[in-house]
């Protein structure tokens, strides 16, 4: 997955933040998160379903069993996210909202909408994917 994901960072930072082909239209962002017992930075791209003024993004891992580690990262971090957004990159606000949570459904539905690949994602796993929602500042 390293090499898929160092390829389309590649991709949006030589295009000013925008991909073509199966990401085509949809916005995609950049986060970086520190390991919560490594401590290196991470870098994961993920498609951010607009949501008023912040971004929806979606821990589906493409439907892996198990949640992706950038989520954990973002939950153990204190203080903002850094994101990648276009060319610019932001310090963000975000919340982790986990299924259970009354504004999970509303939320993931927001992604679910967006991205047309969530549904073969839902197909392979029974995980309900948490989300967050980010906020740049």
């Amino acid at each position: 997955m390293a090499s898929f994901n160092d390829s389309i960072i590649d991709m949006f930072r030589a295009n000013n933040g925008v991909l073509g082909g199966h990401w085509e239209g949809k916005t995609t962002l950049l986060l970086h998160t520190t390991g919560r017992r490594s401590g290196k930075e991470y870098v994961n791209p993920l498609v951010a379903a607009p949501d008023g003024d912040a971004y929806v993004i979606c821990g589906s891992a493409g439907g892996a069993p198990n949640d992706p580690d950038w989520l954990a990262n973002l939950e153990a971090a204190t203080g903002p996210a850094t994101i990648e957004l276009g060319t610019e990159t932001r310090k963000a606000d975000y919340e982790v909202v986990r299924p259970g949570d009354p504004r999970w459904e509303q939320l993931y539905g927001v992604w679910r909408e967006y991205w047309p690949d969530a549904r073969e994602y839902e197909k392979k796993t029974d995980r309900k994917f948490p989300v967050a929602r980010v906020q740049v500042r």
